[in-house]
């Protein structure tokens, strides 16, 4: 198992330390500290890691990964499936909203995974960034939800953030209720409908390792890549 190196804001606005010995290291994925800090967040987010929290010993981390692999989705790819182009000839059995309220959507993911990393530490961060403004970084967080209109629940959504014109996932969930069949992939056919539609570059969908990213039309990228990709549509401090 690779090594677990602590991190600190500085190696992250140190260009030499951030190009030269993490992102050049590959073998190293996962770094951890316990600063939980809305600037520090965001130029960890800025830089291309995705931050994810975890507990050891009563002592909660955050855990930013700098991934090997990154799944991408370029609008054009969008593949929408039989089932999912046969909901969305039905909007009125749901309603799709993109706020920054992530509340219902962090209840969902606690109820739907029981290994959720949304603790409280972090979820405390979470809701500071709803209205932090960095000072040179233009980052925003958002909530995606889709509700069904006959119950008004809740049943598939997510977190993430926007950079400039990027968006990132963190974590969702759909209900597991088969009524609501497809309604995940719907919620993130939208999304992703809603993020070409308002100009967006190109969505960060994090691990690649789950077939319904690549089913949806994600591609995968090596570290490498999708730096070159990242690095053009943010700028570093």
């Amino acid at each position: 198992m690779s090594k677990i190196y602590y991190i600190t804001p500085d190696d992250i606005t140190d260009t030499n330390t951030l190009v030269n010995f993490i992102y050049a290291n590959i073998t190293v994925s996962y770094y951890y500290t316990d600063i939980f800090d809305e600037d520090f967040y965001i130029n960890l987010a800025n830089a291309g890691f995705i931050s994810v929290s975890h507990s050891e010993e009563g002592i909660q981390y955050l855990v930013p990964e700098m991934q090997k692999e990154y799944a991408v989705m370029d609008f054009e790819n969008l593949h929408i499936s039989k089932k999912v182009n046969k909901l969305l000839k039905q909007p009125h059995l749901y309603d799709f909203l993109v706020s920054n309220n992530i509340d219902d959507v962090v209840l969902g993911i606690k109820k739907y995974h029981c290994d959720n990393w949304m603790e409280k530490d972090y979820l405390d961060l979470l809701h500071k960034l709803k209205v932090y403004k960095h000072q040179h970084i233009d980052f925003e967080l958002l909530s995606c939800e889709l509700k069904c209109v006959l119950t008004n629940t809740v049943v598939a959504g997510e977190i993430g953030y926007r950079i400039n014109s990027t968006y990132t996932s963190l974590s969702g969930f759909t209900t597991k209720e088969k009524q609501y069949n497809n309604y995940g992939k719907l919620q993130m056919t939208l999304l992703a409908q809603y993020l070409e539609k308002n100009q967006y570059s190109f969505w960060n969908m994090g691990h690649p390792y789950m077939q319904y990213k690549i089913d949806l039309g994600a591609i995968i990228l090596s570290r490498e890549d999708f730096l070159l990709k990242w690095l053009k549509k943010v700028k570093l401090n």
